[in-house]
């Protein structure tokens, strides 16, 4: 589910498959393991099918919890169901998109 890419402070998670209620606590725990002694954070969203409530909640605490570590939080490449999904719940405005497929974002 999460392929992880870390260069001296920053690092890139790309994102398989479902982000939903079973797998969130692993997001969790893998993502806030990268926070210490990092200044960026990109979750790469490309291959990202699905993410229903408890994946966006889970989104939304590490974000809270990486802002509190003086870390950004970055979303590239989201699909168009995860860029409604955001917009809906007026997230877009919150984080940082940056980039298209094919960029390199670190």
């Amino acid at each position: 589910m999460l392929e992880i890419v870390r260069t001296d402070h920053d690092v890139a998670i790309r994102c398989r498959g479902k982000i939903v209620a079973g797998v969130t606590d692993y997001l969790y725990a893998e993502v806030g393991r990268q926070i210490p002694g990092t200044q960026r954070i990109v979750l790469d969203l490309t291959e990202l099918t699905h993410m229903d409530s408890m994946g966006l909640g889970t989104i939304v605490r590490l974000y809270v919890s990486a802002k509190s570590a003086g870390c950004r939080v970055q979303l590239i490449n989201l699909g168009p169901r995860i860029q409604k999904l955001l917009g809906v719940t007026k997230l877009l405005t919150v984080f940082t998109t940056v980039g298209e497929t094919g960029i390199s974002y670190l």
